[in-house]
């Protein structure tokens, strides 16, 4: 796995959490036991600090960035889609950011709260508790439950986070 020190910033990886060979750790980056980041995914704590909680997926190829006046921060049990940015945001516990998403400085994705696929969430907006936030430029939908599946996959990759290590094996 690439996993880089940046000057004196140095990234604390639980010894729980799994970081697959492919994907990138760079500098100011913290990451919580039982949370799985996936190949291809890119993690540059360098403007600022990168907070990932719990049994948190980041998934194939997404995008978590920073800014000097917004770092970002990924609560615990959240799911981030495949191909998603995260650049100088906060998504609080038990969130759900679907692929290829968007979600921009100083915004804020509250618990239980669902970015849907290919949505962007422009900087500064709050996604509150239980809604959804859809389109480009995301519009708001309330009133939707989605505890079931953020908690589902939630437990499903923090499973993963001690099959990989034991079970992966590259052949060529």
């Amino acid at each position: 796995m690439a996993i880089y020190q940046l000057g004196d910033l140095i990234p604390k990886i639980h010894p729980d959490a799994f970081v697959h060979p492919q994907a990138c750790v760079i500098g100011d980056v913290t990451i919580g036991a039982q949370s799985t980041i996936w190949p291809m995914a890119v993690v540059r704590g360098d403007h600022g600090g990168i907070v990932i909680g719990e049994e948190t997926s980041i998934q194939d190829g997404c995008i978590v960035h920073t800014v000097e006046l917004s770092p970002t921060t990924i609560g615990s049990r959240c799911v981030v889609g495949h191909l998603a940015h995260l650049e100088g945001c906060i998504v609080d516990d038990d969130a759900l950011i679907g692929a290829g998403s968007i979600v921009m400085q100083m915004a804020h994705v509250e618990s239980w709260a669902v970015v849907g696929a290919g949505a962007l969430v422009p900087g500064g907006m709050v996604v509150p508790t239980g809604s959804q936030a859809l389109g480009v430029p995301a519009k708001l939908r309330e009133g939707s439950d989605q505890r079931g599946a953020i908690t589902g996959g939630a437990e499903h990759y923090a499973e993963m986070s001690s099959y990989y290590p034991a079970n992966l094996k590259r052949l060529d």
